[in-house]
C-alpha cells in the first residue's frame, strides 16, 4: 500500500458487527480495526483494537446475527466492554495527523460509528480523517456479486478470513488492499469517493466530505473518471 502511505502518515482499516442496519435503532456489538504508520519506504502495525461491546438492557441480541456472526448475549455480557469505553479506544486509535480510515462498506460503518461516538463527545476524530472505501473499488475491478468474501476468493487471499467477526474482517481488508494496489495503483483516486447502488441510493446519513456517485453495477470506466478526478 506504499501509494497510501505516499499521502498518509496511518491508516486504520476497520469493520463493526451490529444488531443490525438502523443506525438510530441498532448498536454495533463488536469493534476490530488494525491502525498502520508510515515507517522509512513502507509500513509497519501501531495498534489494534478488537472489542465486543455490551448491549443496553433493553435490547436483546437477534438470533440471526448471532447465526451470522457466532456472537451470543452470553459472550457480550461475559466479555462486552460498555459503549463509552468502547467509543474513547476507537477515538484513541483514530486520533493523529494525516489519518486515512477505510472499510469495506465504509459508509455502513462510519454511520454506525458516528452515532457511536457522538453519544460521548468523540465525534472530533473523525472531522481530520480521509476515507476510503474498499467497496467502492472492488465494485469498478469485478463484476457482482461483491461482498468480502467475494473479493477474498477473486484475489485468491488464502490468509484471509471472511468470518463476519470484526477484526477478522479488518485484516481481510488489509489484504484485499495489498492485492487491489498490486493489480491497479489507482488507490488514491478514491479517497473520500463512494459508489452507491444506483436503485437504492446513500444508505444512512451523507458525510459532509464524501464525493457520491452512483455506481453501476454492469462494466464500466472507473468511478474516479466519471467524478473527474484523475
Amino acid at each position: 500500500m506504499n501509494s497510501l502511505f505516499s499521502q498518509f502518515e496511518t491508516v486504520v482499516v476497520f469493520d463493526t458487527e451490529t444488531t443490525g442496519l438502523s443506525m438510530q435503532r441498532d448498536e454495533i456489538i463488536e469493534l476490530g480495526a488494525v491502525r498502520l504508520r508510515r515507517d522509512g519506504m513502507g509500513y509497519a502495525p501501531d495498534g489494534e483494537l478488537s472489542c465486543l461491546i455490551s448491549l443496553p438492557p433493553d435490547k436483546a441480541l437477534p438470533p440471526q446475527i448471532e447465526q451470522l456472526t457466532g456472537i451470543t448475549d452470553a459472550m457480550l455480557k461475559a466479555e462486552g466492554i460498555d459503549r463509552e469505553l468502547a467509543a474513547k479506544q476507537l477515538r484513541d486509535l483514530l486520533t493523529g495527523p494525516q489519518m486515512l480510515v477505510v472499510a469495506y462498506n465504509a459508509q455502513f460503518d462510519l454511520n454506525f460509528v458516528y452515532y457511536l461516538l457522538a453519544r460521548y463527545g468523540c465525534t472530533e476524530c473523525l472531522r481530520q480523517a480521509k476515507y476510503l472505501d474498499a467497496l467502492t473499488v472492488y465494485r469498478d475491478r469485478r463484476p457482482y456479486p461483491h461482498r468480502l468474501e467475494n473479493a477474498i476468493e477473486a484475489y485468491q487471499l488464502t490468509e484471509a478470513v471472511n468470518s463476519h467477526r470484526a477484526v477478522d474482517d479488518a485484516m481481510a481488508t488489509v489484504q484485499l488492499l495489498r492485492a487491489m494496489e498490486k493489480e491497479k495503483n489507482d488507490l488514491l483516486s478514491y479517497v473520500n469517493l463512494f459508489g452507491y447502488h444506483p436503485k437504492y441510493g446513500v444508505s444512512g446519513k451523507k458525510i459532509r466530505s464524501i464525493h457520491y456517485l452512483p455506481q453501476p453495477y454492469k462494466e464500466h470506466p472507473p468511478l474516479y473518471t466519471m467524478a473527474g478526478i484523475t
